[in-house]
C-alpha cells in the first residue's frame, strides 16, 4: 500500500506526533488504579493536546474491569471516535484472546463505531518457535506487536515476525538504570526492521523528548538513570529507513541537546556535530506509517508539556 502524502496543512510536529502516545497508566512506574487511569485517558482525549494520544494500553486479565470502570465515559453517539485499546499479553495466550473476543462482543454497539475496541495485542517472544505460534494463534485482523529481547538474535526474530506478517515491539527501558539498552542494540534492532519490512513499537523510558538523566520512578526519593528520548529514537528510525549510517543513528540516540533539533512547518532537523539532517514531512510520514508507529507511555503529560516548553508544539 502507497504511503499516504501528508495534507499541506499538517505541520511537521503534527505528523511526528499524531496519535504517538500510547497510554499505559495502569503500569509501572505510574501503577495507577483503573478509575484513574481511565479518567485520566478520557480527559486527554478532550483535551487540545488530545490529537497525540493513541490507544489506552490494558493487560489481558484486566478487560472487564477496564469496562466496569471506563463505561460511564465511553462515547455513545453514532458516529463517534471509539476508545481504542492494545491489550499486553500473559502467558496465557488463549485466554488472553478469549478476553479479546469478549471484550469486543461487549462493546460492538452503535454500529461499531462508537464505545470501545482492542485492535492491538502485545506479547513477548523470546525465540522463533514462539513467534511462529504466536503468529498462527492470532488472527490478521488484531494488530500484533511481538517484543523480542535486544540481548537475543535479532535478525532471526524480526525475520521470523516478518515471514508471520506481524508487527515487533522494543523495550527501551524500565524503573532500574540497567533495563535502558545500549544504542548499538536499538540501532541492530531498528536495522533488522527496516531490512526484513517490519513495523515497530516501543515501550518503557520514553517519557521525555530526549536523551537524559531522569527520574526512574515517582517516589519521593527515586534512583536516576540515563533514559532514551522518544525523539531520539524517532529520528534514529527515520534515518535508518532513508539508508543511513549506524554511525549517524547513535548519534541521534545519544542526542540531549534541544538546541540542536529545530522544528518548522516543513520539517525536523538535527543539527549534528558534522552535519545537518533534515527530515522532510513525507519522511517522518513514512517513519509513522511503515516504522515506528507509537511508543507506550505511563505519562501523558511528561512528553505533552516537556515537547510544549521546548517550542515544537
Amino acid at each position: 500500500m502507497p504511503v499516504r502524502l501528508p495534507p499541506l496543512t499538517d505541520r511537521a510536529s503534527r505528523i511526528l506526533l499524531e496519535g504517538f502516545v500510547d497510554y499505559a497508566g495502569l503500569f509501572a512506574p505510574a501503577a495507577l488504579a483503573m478509575p484513574n487511569a481511565v479518567r485520566n485517558y478520557a480527559h486527554y482525549r478532550g483535551a487540545g493536546s488530545g490529537w497525540i494520544l493513541g490507544r489506552f494500553i490494558c493487560p489481558a486479565q484486566s478487560l472487564l474491569l477496564f469496562s466496569e470502570k471506563a463505561d460511564p465515559l465511553l462515547p455513545r453517539d453514532a458516529g463517534a471516535i471509539p476508545w481504542r485499546l492494545s491489550v499486553t499479553g500473559s502467558p496465557d495466550l488463549a485466554s488472553d484472546l478469549a478476553e479479546i473476543v469478549a471484550f469486543n462482543e461487549r462493546h460492538r454497539v452503535c454500529f461499531d463505531e462508537c464505545g470501545a475496541k482492542v485492535d492491538s495485542y502485545e506479547i513477548k517472544a523470546t525465540s522463533v518457535d514462539d513467534v511462529e505460534r504466536i503468529a498462527a494463534a492470532t488472527p490478521r485482523e488484531l494488530l500484533t506487536y511481538i517484543e523480542v529481547p535486544l540481548d537475543g538474535d535479532i535478525e532471526a526474530l524480526i525475520a521470523a515476525i516478518a515471514r508471520a506478517k506481524k508487527r515487533a515491539k522494543v523495550r527501551m527501558g524500565g524503573t532500574s538504570a540497567d533495563m535502558t539498552p545500549a544504542p548499538a542494540s536499538v540501532v541492530r534492532f531498528l536495522n533488522a526492521c527496516c531490512a526484513h519490512g517490519v513495523t515497530a513499537k516501543a515501550t518503557a523510558g520514553l517519557h521525555h523528548p530526549l536523551r537524559g538523566t531522569y527520574r526512574l520512578t515517582y517516589e519521593a526519593d527515586p534512583a536516576t538513570g540515563r533514559m532514551y528520548g522518544f525523539l531520539n529514537l524517532a529520528l534514529a528510525a527515520a534515518h535508518l529507513g532513508s539508508g543511513g549510517s549506524d554511525a549517524v543513528a547513535v548519534q541521534l540516540l545519544e542526542e540531549a541537546d534541544a538546541g540542536r533539533i529545530e522544528f518548522s512547518d516543513l520539517h525536523v532537523a538535527w543539527h549534528g556535530p558534522d552535519r545537518t539532517l533534515t527530515f522532510t514531512r513525507d519522511l517522518l510520514q513514512q517513519t509513522r506509517e511503515r516504522g515506528l508507529v507509537s511508543f507506550g507511555s505511563c505519562s501523558f503529560t511528561e512528553p505533552v508539556d516537556e515537547s510544549r516548553a521546548l517550542g515544537w508544539l
